[in-house]
Parts: structure tokens; C-alpha cells; sequence
């Protein structure tokens, strides 16, 4: 038998009587720690065993709780009964518990779980808040490990166990990847005792706290509605039901390809443009085309978001073993390329469909100059491809000759085409991956200095097409000296 107690926030007081009355009557009480207000008020009768050693023992929390679980079990296999008295509630935020749990039920140990007062009351209390206006509740630790915080901006969040200014430094790292680094947050310290206390400070500054101890909690209020991926999704999903736009309802998988594709020209545009601002603007256009053609699929039963999510996540994690996995972890970037494709071709080889080329894949409705790069450079990684740059040149030169050479219109322009497609192959060797970013720079270019031509001929009081070539020539060429 386990009994595992609450000892609740901080005063003996605010233990329930049920704990109270088996603390009494116990001759042993083992604590996960002794660190715990309450344990100096404990009936004198009652021993206390804590296992505040074994945090000195790992490195690592995870093998300490493990640690912890399996002495407590230990004991009541061989004593046939234990007391284990936990902070808070022990269900909120005790990972010793859950291990207990799981290794109880497997070897079909009776637990009893007296609850307490967890520190999430206590904090409510001081931050003057209700916990069922969407609070997320979470363990710094595990936060302050990850690279992004699982967090929803529209709902306030509490971060429990901010043990000191190390885990502070890598938890407020972890959360500026969504928050400001000065947006306002509350340090919470010692819920629930005499010494319970509000710090409001920036979030840079969480880890400057003198405060900080075990029973320091992170409370991060809403940044705004607007700011979440979910408030987003119910937005589509509104404008799709009922009583939400009329020609959003309309709209299908086939009636939105037009402006998945413009939106995808236009983030590229302020990619090419160097703007931020117009760069986060269209890609939030881009993604409300994802989102409604998710949408879609919901209402046609196709898929959801957690599908695409799911796959997405998977998909990210298997093609990078060297990350994720059990590859060795490398910089060089050739052997990281061939990591990425043997792991793809795998991927597709799993498929129902058979692979018949190593070009399949490779979308053929995307614009030409990409498609005609990727199939030269898959062709190379299997060898197919020229010795050295000087290769690629010869055959440019002879591509060339077959365009002068050809003895109709219609035979020209098939070796034009061909000329084109070795010009990619050219660009390749010389370093250039996107031929198409390219020429979109090239055309943004030849904008700049027709404009120009235009603004002078506008100048000059008469219509473009009035000037000769030659005057046009004469501020073109001034355009090249200006403009670039």
C-alpha cells in the first residue's frame, strides 16, 4: 500500500485533515524533499525520511524523480506499506508521482492519493486571476528545454518550478521566440506561505530576480487575441460555417489555386524586396490560403489540422537524424544533402506508387527555370553531369551554333529552349540554386531602368513611343549608371 499526501503550498495549516490524521498516526513520513514550510510543524512523533539527497546524486531531474519513485516503491514492497508526503497537490506538477503510478500498476501495488492544496490556488490568489479563463498551466523544466514554448499567446500561462537563475536564463530564451523580450510578466514566490510575493518585471529580466528559489512560478499574461495560430483557425472556420461569408463558403480546392499561387509570388517579391514588414504581411496571406484549404478539407471530411501537423512534424524529425536521431552530427553540408535525400527516396519507396525516376517528385507545374534546375541537379548526383565548368561552357557554345544553324522559326526556337536549359545547368556550376530568384532580380533590374527612360521621356513633354531609339538608347544608358 502507498499513500501519497499533499502537504499543500506552505503552512501546516493548510493541510486537509484526512492528511493530517495519517500523519499522525504513522510512525515514518518520507518526503520527497524536506524543503517544504510545513515540515518544521509536523507532529514530533512522526519520523522524517526525505530524499533531499538524491537530488545530489543526477544531473539530470528526470533521473532523480525516477530515482525517487523506485526507492518509494522499494519500501513498500519490503515493508509492505509507505507514507509519501509530496508540496501541493500530488497530481499537479509532481513527475515522482506519476512514475509511482505507473510502476504501482504494473506490479499491482494499491495506491491512495490524499489531494491538497497545489500551488496553482495560492498563485490565483495573488495574481487576482481565474484559472478558467483559459490558463495554461506548465513545468519551466520542460519549457526551458525546448527551442519554442508550447504555448497559446491569447491565453495567460503559469510556469511552475523556476528553481533558480539557470533555469530563469533558459526559460526566457525559450519564450522570446514567441514574446518581446520586454513584455510584462509576474514572478511569483512562495505561493502560499508568509513570505508570498508578486515580482512584475520584463521578461529579460526574470533571471536578474534575487528571489528566485524552488517555489518561484512565471506567470505570462495574454499578449493579445489576434496573436495565436488557433485564434486564426476558428476565424477561417467561422467565415466557413453558416453564419460566417457567403463566398468563403463557396470556395474549393480548385477555386483557391489561383491565389495560392499569386500569394506565393508575392511573398516572394518581398523576400526579393528585402522588407520585413511586407515579408511577414504576405506570409500571413500565404498561410490564410494553408489554413483555408484546410478548412475545406475539414467541412469535405478529407483531413485536419493535426493531420497535416502530424505529418509535417514526423516528416521534419526523420529527415533529420543527425539531429533527431542516432547519426552522428556533422557541418558538412554535402554529407547533410545526401542524409536529407536517402531519407526522402526511403520515404518514398514506403509509398504505394513506384519510383520510375529519380525526377519524380519534382513538381511539374512549378515554373519552368526551378524545374529545370532541380532536374539537372538530381541528374548530377547520380553522375550524370559534365567533368568541370569548362564542359558546360562547350556546350553552351555548341547549343549556341545549333540556334544560329537551325533552317526554320520552329527548329530555332527548340534549340533557344535547349539553349536555356543549359544556361541553368550553367548557372548551377557557377553556385547559383535559384536561376529563378535570378531572373526575377534581372526583370526588377531592367524595371528600374525603363523607368528611367520613362520618367525622362515624361520630362521631355512627349510620349515614349515619339523618341527615336537612339534617344532612348542615350537614357537608358544613363539609367545603367544611376540606377545600379
Amino acid at each position: 500500500m502507498i499513500t501519497i499526501l499533499g502537504l499543500g503550498p506552505g503552512a501546516v495549516d493548510d493541510l486537509s485533515r484526512r492528511a493530517w490524521e495519517i500523519i499522525q498516526a504513522t510512525p515514518t513520513l518520507y518526503l520527497r524533499t524536506a524543503r517544504h514550510p510545513c515540515v518544521a510543524d509536523l507532529p514530533a512523533t512522526c519520523k522524517v525520511v526525505s530524499f533531499d539527497e538524491v537530488y545530489q546524486q543526477f544531473a539530470q531531474f528526470d533521473d532523480v524523480y525516477a530515482e525517487i519513485a523506485a526507492r518509494v516503491i522499494q519500501v513498500a514492497r519490503e515493508a509492505g506499506e509507505i507514507v509519501y508526503g509530496v508540496p501541493g497537490d500530488p497530481l499537479v506538477g509532481e513527475a515522482t508521482v506519476t512514475r509511482i503510478l505507473e510502476r504501482a500498476r504494473e506490479e499491482a501495488i494499491q495506491v491512495e492519493i490524499v489531494h491538497g492544496i497545489s500551488f496553482i490556488e495560492p498563485c490565483l490568489s495573488l495574481l487576482g486571476i481565474d484559472a478558467l479563463d483559459g490558463l495554461q498551466v506548465l513545468d519551466a523544466l520542460t519549457v526551458a528545454e525546448q527551442y519554442h514554448p508550447p504555448l497559446n499567446p491569447a491565453l495567460p500561462a503559469l510556469l511552475a518550478q523556476v528553481y533558480g537563475p539557470a533555469v530563469a536564463s533558459n526559460l526566457k530564451l525559450t519564450l522570446m521566440n514567441q514574446y518581446d523580450d520586454e513584455f510584462p510578466v509576474t514572478l511569483v514566490h512562495a505561493a502560499g506561505t508568509a513570505e508570498a510575493a508578486v515580482e512584475s518585471v520584463k521578461l529579460y529580466e526574470i533571471d536578474r530576480s534575487e528571489r528566485i528559489d524552488v517555489m518561484t512560478s512565471l506567470y505570462i499574461p495574454v499578449m493579445d487575441e489576434m496573436s495565436s495560430f488557433e485564434s486564426l483557425q476558428n476565424i477561417i472556420a467561422h467565415l466557413r460555417s453558416a453564419e460566417g461569408c457567403p463566398w468563403d463558403r463557396e470556395q474549393t480546392h480548385k477555386s483557391l489555386r489561383p491565389f495560392l499561387i499569386e500569394e506565393a509570388h508575392e511573398t516572394l517579391e518581398a523576400l526579393d524586396a528585402d522588407d520585413p514588414q511586407a515579408l511577414y504581411e504576405e506570409m500571413g496571406d500565404l498561410l490564410l490560403q494553408i489554413l483555408l484549404h484546410t478548412q475545406i478539407a475539414i467541412d469535405e471530411g478529407e483531413f485536419k489540422m493535426p493531420d497535416l501537423l502530424r505529418h509535417l512534424n514526423e516528416k521534419m524529425i526523420r529527415r533529420h537524424p543527425h539531429v533527431f536521431g542516432d547519426i552522428e552530427a556533422t557541418d558538412d553540408l554535402g554529407q547533410l544533402s545526401r542524409i536529407w535525400h536517402e531519407v526522402k527516396q526511403a520515404e518514398k519507396a514506403s509509398d504505394s506508387e513506384p519510383i520510375e525516376s529519380i525526377l519524380d517528385g519534382i513538381p511539374k507545374g512549378a515554373p519552368a527555370l526551378f524545374v529545370a534546375q532541380r532536374y539537372s541537379q538530381r541528374a548530377s548526383k547520380v553522375g550524370f553531369d559534365w567533368h568541370d565548368v569548362g564542359g558546360v561552357e562547350a556546350k553552351f557554345r555548341e547549343e549556341l551554333a545549333e540556334v544560329f544553324e537551325a533552317d526554320s522559326a520552329e527548329a530555332r526556337v527548340k534549340e533557344i529552349g535547349d539553349l536555356i536549359f543549359v544556361l541553368v545547368n550553367w548557372l548551377r556550376w557557377l553556385g547559383v540554386d535559384d536561376p529563378e530568384s535570378l531572373l526575377r532580380q534581372t526583370n526588377a533590374k531592367f524595371y528600374r531602368r525603363f523607368r528611367h527612360v520613362e520618367r525622362r521621356a515624361q520630362a521631355a513633354g512627349k510620349p515614349i513611343a515619339e523618341f527615336s531609339l537612339v534617344e532612348l538608347e542615350v537614357w537608358w544608358r544613363e539609367a545603367k549608371r544611376l540606377t545600379d
